[in-house]
């Protein structure tokens, strides 16, 4: 069977996110396992505030085509996101809002997995569960096992590796989950669309 291509986003762009660091480590364990992973960012993605005015005068912008493209080159796609006042940061939902106006929606049937890191007690829970509606409301199908690292600042090691052994054998085994998801289901994907 041909490698798995897994593409990461990281749902934050600050300089030292807790974010960003969990999703290095999401690419490190990922490529561990042999598939093929492509790590980027919410700025690979440049879109306007959601407008559409600006839609009817200059289409869908260039930032949101680009990840439909990826969506259909990739078996499956990891976000980690961070929590902004109990929901989604706002540019990751911009994102998602441009995303949908390309027909047919480029997220169905493309096989997620949410990841967040908080300093906080619940790891980031609230926004994942806030970002689930609009991606499973576009077709895409989200593992049910999402993984929110609580107390971030202090769970990482100089090496940016998890801490505590317990939590690490947690982090591998929810990767693992999903890969055998993904595995499972590649052949159920559609060609990609022309976006």
């Amino acid at each position: 069977m041909p490698r798995l291509r897994i593409l990461v986003i990281a749902g934050s762009t600050r300089t030292g996110s807790l974010n960003a660091a969990l999703a290095d480590l999401a690419v490190r364990r990922i490529e561990a396992t042999g598939a093929a992973v492509r790590p980027t960012s919410l700025a690979d993605y440049p879109v306007p505030v959601f407008d559409g005015d600006l839609l009817e005068a200059q289409g869908v912008p260039e930032g949101a085509h680009h990840l439909a493209r990826l969506l259909g080159e990739h078996d499956g796609v990891v976000i980690v996101s961070p929590e902004y006042n109990y929901s989604m940061p706002g540019n990751l939902k911009n994102l998602i809002d441009w995303l949908s106006r390309i027909k047919p929606w480029p997220t169905i049937g493309v096989n997620g997995m949410l990841m967040s890191a908080s300093p906080g007690a619940v790891g980031g829970h609230r926004g994942l569960i806030s970002l689930r509606v609009p991606l499973e409301g576009l077709g895409a199908r989200l593992h049910p096992d999402m993984f929110c690292l609580a107390h971030a600042d202090r769970a990482f090691t100089t090496d940016g590796d998890l801490a505590d052994e317990a939590l690490a054998a947690r982090f591998d085994g929810a990767i693992g989950g999903f890969l055998d998801v993904v595995e499972a289901t590649t052949h159920y994907r559609r060609e990609p669309a022309a976006v």
